[in-house]
């Protein structure tokens, strides 16, 4: 089966085009990635990142607020936008006549976003509450990824939570807002992505005609993300007072995706055969046989694979009763770990998990919202957009030594344990120290 074209550029301004044409697509996926994410916040200003995602849709010189929205969904598309460690980005789904309408409507806040007082004063309130609904005031809100990176990493840009706290919300202000868009928010710190129902030569002029005027500035250096992979397990304990079960959070480090790919995607491999389906090693043992555990998953990265940069974490979560002891999980995970650095898995249920993660990925990729933001994610940080393309193949040939490998690098002194205690309001939280 032939692959779609992909079709890259850059402008004069620096600002990188990526466009893929699909034949038979309905519409038309635009994104919009900025090189910036929660890791790229100062000390003192935790969550500003996501508030100025918030910001960024209300209002640009030729735009009112909230009119993004608006004219988006009046050309019967979507739009929404996230903010990630490593990047912010912005998408819509349109049919493929209002390309140029949405083209406008990011260059115009790209080129002249318009921050004022009461946007900011308003949009910290939002965040705000978005932050009480989502994590203060829920049952395991914000577990694991607002609070176990304080465990694993010891860095400010790795170890803070990227929603921020309310004092630092509320100290930001509208001059530190326009330089935090000056620095971050210039053309060649971004990445256009243009996918679906288009022609590549007309999707390059469009974007020409309304992004190449805007003025080139500065590209910022990267913030420092390194820092030594553990040598001595790290726990600390969370309190939920919304909680009903307790709950166990694990992470390690995993291999650069940038230098190490094939090492990485070992550990997307294992985790699906740890944790993918009910028969898999971890859910048979902890759940079903045990039964030590409710339920218990895997994922590579906080957010999903492959949506930051090194360092990024393999996370393990079991939900389980309060009898059951973090100990108790750590021995069965380890002892299920220990298993398959030493011999590896079953070809069997390495062939399955391979087949289910490779089916996954490209059922994921039939999306097209999916495709778009993969595609500027790809090239934005690792400078590989075609990935999308190549993912399922690159999973289904890992084999039993690469799982081995990715398992063996799941060592007992290399982890963070984050404890959840449930109905506890005082904060226990520890940053150091054995986890056993």
């Amino acid at each position: 089966m032939s692959r779609p074209s992909l079709y890259r550029s850059t402008l004069p301004n620096g600002l990188r085009l990526v466009v893929q044409p699909l034949d038979g697509a309905p519409s038309v996926g635009v994104a919009v990635h900025y090189d910036v994410g929660f890791r790229s916040e100062p000390l003192g200003r935790t969550g500003f990142a996501h508030l100025f995602e918030h910001v960024m849709f209300q209002g640009s010189e030729n735009v009112a607020p909230a009119d993004h929205f608006r004219h988006v969904q009046a050309s019967g598309g979507t739009a929404n936008g996230s903010t990630h460690q490593d990047h912010t980005d912005y998408y819509q789904v349109v049919p493929a006549q209002a390309l140029e309408r949405v083209l406008f409507l990011e260059a115009d806040r790209m080129r002249a976003l318009r921050i004022t007082p009461e946007t900011l004063r308003t949009q910290t309130a939002v965040v705000k509450e978005e932050i009480r609904q989502s994590v203060t005031d829920k049952p395991y809100g914000g577990f694991p990824w607002t609070v176990l990176p304080a465990v694993l990493y010891r860095t400010h840009p790795n170890a803070h939570n990227g929603y921020g706290a309310f004092d630092d919300l509320d100290a930001a202000t509208v001059a530190e807002c326009q330089a935090f868009f000056d620095t971050y928010y210039a053309p060649g710190n971004a990445v256009v992505t243009i996918c679906g129902d288009v022609d590549p030569g007309h999707a390059a002029d469009l974007v020409a005609r309304h992004f190449a005027a805007i003025p080139a500035r500065p590209v910022p250096a990267p913030p420092a993300l390194a820092e030594p992979v553990p040598q001595q397990a790290r726990s600390g304990t969370h309190p939920d007072p919304h909680a009903a079960l307790a709950a166990t959070a694990i992470g390690w480090r995993m291999p650069d995706a940038g230098t190490g790919l094939d090492g990485y995607l070992a550990h997307m491999v294992l985790g699906e055969l740890l944790t993918g389906r009910d028969t898999s090693r971890l859910k048979h043992r902890l759940v079903h046989r045990a039964p030590l555990a409710t339920d218990i998953s895997t994922s590579c990265g906080l957010f999903g694979p492959l949506r930051a940069r090194d360092p990024e974490t393999f996370v393990c979560v079991a939900m389980h009763p309060r009898e059951t002891t973090t100990e108790q999980l750590l021995d069965a995970i380890d002892t299920e770990l220990a298993g398959l650095a030493a011999t590896g898995p079953e070809q069997r249920e390495l062939a399955r998990s391979r087949a289910l993660l490779t089916s996954a990925t490209w059922r994921g990729f039939d999306n097209i919202v999916a495709r778009t933001r993969a595609l500027g994610t790809y090239e934005l940080l690792f400078g590989a957009p075609h990935l999308v393309d190549e993912l399922a193949h690159r999973l289904a040939a890992v084999d039993a030594a690469g799982v081995a490998a990715a398992a063996a690098n799941l060592h007992p002194e290399r982890r963070g344990v984050l404890s959840l205690v449930p109905g506890t309001a005082r904060s226990l939280v520890s940053a150091g120290g054995d986890a056993r």
